[in-house]
């Protein structure tokens, strides 16, 4: 039996890893500010990592924000707290991290132009959306590209505020296992959906704020040309990524995986899925867009595969009509 400590336990993804873990026969211990403990809070860290084997770290603060107001409280929870933790999992020897990270890191996805090869575009420019130009062009002729499966040697490219402090987790922890001998496994997740995911907010995922809409008696509002294709992965099947990843890597080393399901849908086609599913009203595509936000990202799932012997088991059809009627946080 492997003693776990969860963070971010009450969330939407990690209440979900918690019940993994204790379906598996694991011992669990929480750590979620719901609960009245704030990871940054070292005498919380005192109490609850000794005789912990492994902490799988799901808190931080989510979602694109608001503004650039944001951006402390993005750096003080999502980069000092995994600080404090790394500080505090060093000190009471605890030495294996199962890291939430995100597919963000990656920025745009990755592409093949027919003259140069694979190429990563960089950031849309607001004149070209704004004209309705949505789909990314090769950085070096300005042709058209074709959309690839990103893998995890693609450069990382953050874009926004969530994004940045995510490969700053992955590089605090990497600094931790080199130090310590410690063993990190982050797992980028790709579009994660399901039961409990948060209501409409700034920082709730698409598939929540079109849930919420639909609940609420009002048409999703699906930006851009609703093309924009994204890997949406079932939260169970994320949980139990979590669980495979106990006990893999390599002392001294940090290992990413890509966590997705292998099957890109487009947002409009999961606004459309969701709408019919719970009676309409049908999704109205706006034409707006976010600077923030990328065209299209899709993984490949094979090194997760390979390694963790993880495969995405919950089909998007499947998945997306138990989220249609699901309970939101």
């Amino acid at each position: 039996m492997t003693k776990v400590l969860v963070t971010g336990s009450a969330g939407f993804i990690g209440s979900h890893v918690v019940e993994a873990l204790e379906a598996g026969g694991h011992e669990v211990a929480g750590l979620d500010l719901r609960s009245g403990y704030d990871l940054r809070d070292t005498a919380v860290l005192d109490r609850l990592l000794p005789g912990a084997d492994v902490v799988v770290h799901q808190a931080a603060k989510v979602g694109l924000g608001v503004n650039v107001a944001d951006l402390p409280d993005y750096a003080s929870v999502n980069v000092y707290g995994t600080a404090v933790l790394l500080a505090a999992m060093a000190e009471h020897g605890v030495g294996r991290l199962v890291l939430a990270s995100s597919m963000v890191v990656y920025g745009e996805g990755a592409y093949d132009c027919a003259r140069h090869g694979r190429v990563r575009p960089g950031p849309r420019s607001a004149s070209d959306m704004s004209r309705g130009s949505f789909e990314p062009r090769c950085p070096r002729c300005g042709e058209g590209v074709v959309l690839a499966a990103i893998d995890e040697e693609a450069p990382t490219d953050p874009r926004n505020a969530y994004a940045t402090t995510k490969l700053a987790q992955e590089h605090l922890a990497a600094s931790w296992a080199r130090e310590t001998g410690g063993t990190v496994t982050a797992l980028r997740y790709h579009n994660v959906y399901g039961p409990r995911m948060p209501r409409n907010t700034p920082y709730s995922g698409v598939a929540a704020i079109f849930r919420s809409a639909l609940e609420a008696g009002c048409a999703p509002r699906v930006f851009e040309d609703g093309g924009q294709m994204r890997d949406f992965v079932h939260v169970r099947d994320v949980a139990d990524a979590n669980v495979a990843a106990l006990t893999c890597g390599e002392p001294g080393t940090l290992t990413v995986y890509n966590i997705a399901s292998g099957e890109p849908h487009t947002v409009g086609e999961m606004a459309r899925i969701l709408a019919a599913q719970r009676g309409g009203p049908n999704p109205v595509t706006t034409g707006e867009y976010r600077l923030g936000d990328v065209r299209h990202i899709v993984a490949s799932p094979h090194r997760a595969a390979a390694e963790l012997g993880f495969q995405a088991r919950i089909g998007f059809a499947e998945g997306m009509k138990e989220f249609a009627t699901a309970p939101l946080a």
